[in-house]
């Protein structure tokens, strides 16, 4: 029997290694929120050594702050839904969508993985 036969006959199977992959894409997308927060003085400290020449250094540093806070949000908020999704799938509940949904969005800016993941479980949720 192919994988392909074998998850179509067994949609457990499938949404259960779904959820794997989701909680593994949520506790990366957590352990990079942590470390963006853990080297953003490096990360200020090489965006600030590029402003020698720029003619308002304050404004643009104020704009990497806002978009490295953006950034932290993002990732934080898509690793926990990751984790969400991940643990609806692997309960074989029937989790709410929206909340699945949400992760998908989320991840699917995120090339390769999230793109794939989320690509993947939004045709495996279609049918």
């Amino acid at each position: 029997m192919s994988a392909r036969a074998y998850a179509i006959s067994h949609p457990i199977a499938q949404t259960q290694t779904l959820g794997t992959l989701w909680v593994a894409y949520g506790i990366l997308r957590l352990i990079l929120a942590i470390g963006l927060v853990f080297f953003s003085t490096t990360a200020t400290l090489m965006f600030g050594s590029l402003l020698n020449r720029v003619p308002d250094p304050f404004t643009l540093m104020d704009i990497f702050h806002f978009l490295y806070i953006v950034a932290v949000v993002w990732f934080a908020v898509s690793g926990v839904l990751a984790l969400v999704a991940g643990l609806a799938l692997r309960g074989n509940r029937d989790a709410r969508r929206s909340w699945i949904l949400a992760a998908i969005l989320l991840a699917i800016p995120d090339i390769p993985f999230g793109a794939v993941l989320g690509v993947y479980t939004l045709v495996v949720l279609l049918r």
